[in-house]
C-alpha cells in the first residue's frame, strides 16, 4: 500500500509539472515531453491514453510549440453561450478603441513597469487585455462564466504587473503574466467546483434524512423528532438539524425542535 501511495504522488507531481511546461510554452506540449515527465511511472499505452484525454480535457494542446508560444483556437476553446458572445464582442470593442502598441513599444513599456513607471504600467496592462480574453475562452465551459473568468484573469493580470520588478529580465514577462492569469482562472473553477460539491453533498444528505424520517413516520403514524430519528439512524441530532435548517424546515415528517 505504501508503494501504491508513493506512486500515486509521483503521477500526481509529474502530472503538474506537464501542466507547467504546456503553460510555459502557451498551453502546448509535445508528446515526447509527456512521455518524457512521465517516464518514471512505466505507464501502458491505455494509460497514456487517459493521461491525454485529462491534458486535452483541461484545454491543453498536443503538438509543437510554435515559437515557444500556441495561441488559443475554437478548436481548443470550451463552448460558450449567446450571451457571453455578446460579452466577448462588447469587450473587445472597448479593447479597440485602447491604443495598439507594437513589439518594441511593448518591450520598452515592460522595462518601464519592472522599475515602477506608472505610465508604462498603464500601458504593458491595456496592451494585455485581448491576451486575458483569448486565455479566458480556453476555460470555458467549466462552470464558471466567461465574464467572470475574463474578471479574474484582469485581477490577476493587474497584480502580475505589480510584480514585474520582481523579474531580473524583461522577457519573462509575458509568461509570467499569462501563468498568473491561468493560475487565477483555474482557481475560480476549482472553487466554484468544490463549492458545487459542497452543495450537492448538502443536498444528498438533506434528502437522506427526509427519506429516514418519512420512514419513521410511517411507522410511527406522526412526525418525528431528531432525538427519536437518531437512535434510529447514523445521524447525530446535530447533522439532523443542520439538515432540517438547510432544507429551509422543509422536511415534512420532521419535528421542527420546540414545535
Amino acid at each position: 500500500m505504501k508503494g501504491e501511495d508513493s506512486k500515486e504522488i509521483i503521477f500526481v507531481k509529474s502530472l503538474e509539472k506537464v501542466r507547467q511546461i504546456a503553460r510555459a510554452q502557451g498551453n502546448c506540449i509535445r508528446g515526447e515531453q509527456v512521455r518524457a515527465e512521465l517516464s518514471a511511472l512505466n505507464l501502458n499505452e491505455n494509460q497514456m491514453e487517459m493521461v491525454y484525454d485529462y491534458l486535452t480535457k483541461h484545454k491543453i494542446m498536443l503538438g509543437e510549440p510554435a515559437e515557444g508560444e500556441c495561441m488559443a483556437t475554437d478548436e481548443f476553446s470550451g463552448p460558450i453561450t449567446e450571451e457571453e458572445k455578446n460579452y466577448l464582442q462588447d469587450y473587445l470593442d472597448e479593447i479597440a478603441k485602447l491604443p495598439v502598441y507594437d513589439e518594441n513599444e511593448i518591450k520598452a513599456y515592460t522595462i518601464g513597469a519592472m522599475s515602477g513607471d506608472a505610465k508604462a504600467l498603464k500601458c504593458l496592462a491595456e496592451s494585455y487585455l485581448k491576451d486575458v480574453a483569448d486565455i479566458a475562452r480556453m476555460y470555458t465551459g467549466q462552470g464558471v462564466s466567461l465574464e467572470d473568468l475574463i474578471g479574474e484573469g484582469n485581477v490577476a493580470l493587474t497584480m502580475g504587473l505589480g510584480e514585474l520588478h520582481r523579474l531580473e529580465q524583461g522577457s519573462d514577462a509575458r509568461e509570467m503574466l499569462a501563468k498568473r492569469v491561468m493560475d487565477a482562472m483555474e482557481a475560480v473553477i476549482e472553487a466554484t467546483a468544490e463549492g458545487e460539491l459542497a452543495d450537492k453533498k448538502a443536498e444528498d444528505r438533506v434528502n437522506l434524512v427526509a427519506k429516514k424520517a418519512r420512514e419513521l413516520a410511517e411507522v410511527l403514524h406522526r412526525k418525528v423528532t431528531a432525538h427519536e430519528l437518531a437512535e434510529e439512524t447514523d445521524f447525530s441530532v446535530e447533522e439532523i438539524e443542520d439538515a432540517m435548517r438547510m432544507s429551509g424546515y422543509k422536511i415534512e415528517d420532521l419535528r421542527r425542535s420546540g414545535g
